[in-house]
């Protein structure tokens, strides 16, 4: 394995289909109108986790912010960031390319051979996770101060990556 990049990689991800579920995807498209630091990547990666892991797998990324409404404690629409240790992957026997949570992405680019340097998530409760399109009023207000915690994370994490490697990479990538 190699060293990872000096990039960070926010990923939004969630299914689009099932209300607030779609949060991760919705706050990379509110990122996506927002200047990003120095060496961040913005990508909607949706329910497409296999893809994620592959574009993972170049190396480039020393940081991983994914983006995804979360379990938590808390009322509908409290946003919370949770570390992810990398002890925490589970490698998967089998793939399903559409039914893979971040830890099982994570689990996969093991597998594969890849590494990421520090992984942070920033979650959301959700309100409602049946089928319908669009996010919930709680979950909706959520996305602005998600996006912008995000970009502070972000900023953060490309910095201390920096620190050992200058290059940067700006860009977003868009996947639907």
């Amino acid at each position: 394995m190699s060293r990872p990049g000096a990039g960070v990689l926010i990923a939004g991800i969630g299914n689009v289909l099932l209300g607030d579920d779609g949060f991760g995807v919705e706050v990379a498209r509110r990122l996506a109108d927002l200047p990003l630091p120095p060496g961040v990547v913005v990508g909607e990666y949706g329910i497409r986790g296999m893809h994620l892991a592959y574009e993972l797998l170049d190396g480039q990324f020393g940081g991983l912010i994914l983006v995804d409404a979360v379990p938590l404690d808390d009322p509908p629409g409290t946003v919370a960031v949770l570390d992810v240790a990398p002890d925490d992957a589970r490698i998967p026997g089998t793939v399903d390319a559409h039914g893979m949570d971040p830890v099982t992405v994570l689990g996969l680019l093991r597998r594969l051979g890849g590494t990421v340097g520090r992984v942070r998530v920033v979650g959301c409760r959700p309100a409602v996770l049946e089928e319908r399109l669009g996010l919930s009023d709680v979950v909706r207000a959520a996305v602005e101060p998600a996006a912008r915690l995000t970009l502070d994370l972000a900023a953060d994490l490309a910095g201390k990556a920096n620190e050992y490697r200058p290059e940067h990479t700006v860009g977003r990538r868009n996947r639907r």
